[in-house]
């Protein structure tokens, strides 16, 4: 099994800075699954940040709904020399929310990535969102996503080798080691 490698934390917290600079260390060929959806012009100025923050070299990969079909055919085009980003869990899960799947299908879903990860011979890092660190939200729907990705967090930090968490810009190693290249 491949190096995966788990990056979490709140928003503007270094997660996915941290997992770029580790894919730049891990291989010749990047990948970079991309997972938000842009509806409006605050999101597309996000998206584009995140693009200029990961610079060129990387083969992009939009992709909001089937991850796990994405990973496994990254997987099965390249032997050796590959890294794989996917950024991030948490717009994924909001996505399949918004796709009516209901809890249940949702952590299948989570589970399939979770056995890809398990079988990967390509380092692997995911990056989500940390939801569970606030205060309860007052509509159910807040409640219900924060109740999902916490569970999806929880089936990732299990099935990674390394686990880290980002608070201002800093990582707390929860699992495993930190990477020489952070």
């Amino acid at each position: 099994m491949a190096k995966t490698i788990f990056f979490v934390g709140g928003i503007r917290s270094g997660k996915s800075a941290a997992a770029l600079s580790w894919a730049w260390a891990q291989a010749k060929e990047r990948h970079y699954i991309a997972t938000a959806r842009v509806r409006d012009q605050e999101m597309a100025e996000r998206v584009h940040a995140h693009k200029k923050a990961r610079g060129d070299g990387w083969c992009v990969h939009e992709e909001p709904i089937a991850v796990d079909t994405c990973i496994a055919s990254i997987l099965a085009s390249h032997a050796t020399d590959t890294v794989i980003i996917l950024d991030c869990l948490s717009a994924w899960v909001a996505n399949l929310m918004e796709e009516g799947y209901d809890d249940a299908a949702i952590q299948k879903r989570v589970h399939d990535l979770v056995h890809l990860l398990a079988t990967t011979h390509l380092p692997i890092g995911l990056v989500s969102l940390e939801v569970g660190l606030g205060i309860v939200p007052m509509s159910a729907l807040a409640r219900r996503y924060g109740d999902v990705l916490g569970a999806c967090n929880q089936c990732i930090a299990q099935a990674c080798q390394t686990v880290l968490f980002f608070a201002v810009g800093l990582p707390l190693v929860l699992k495993g080691t930190l990477p020489e290249s952070l």
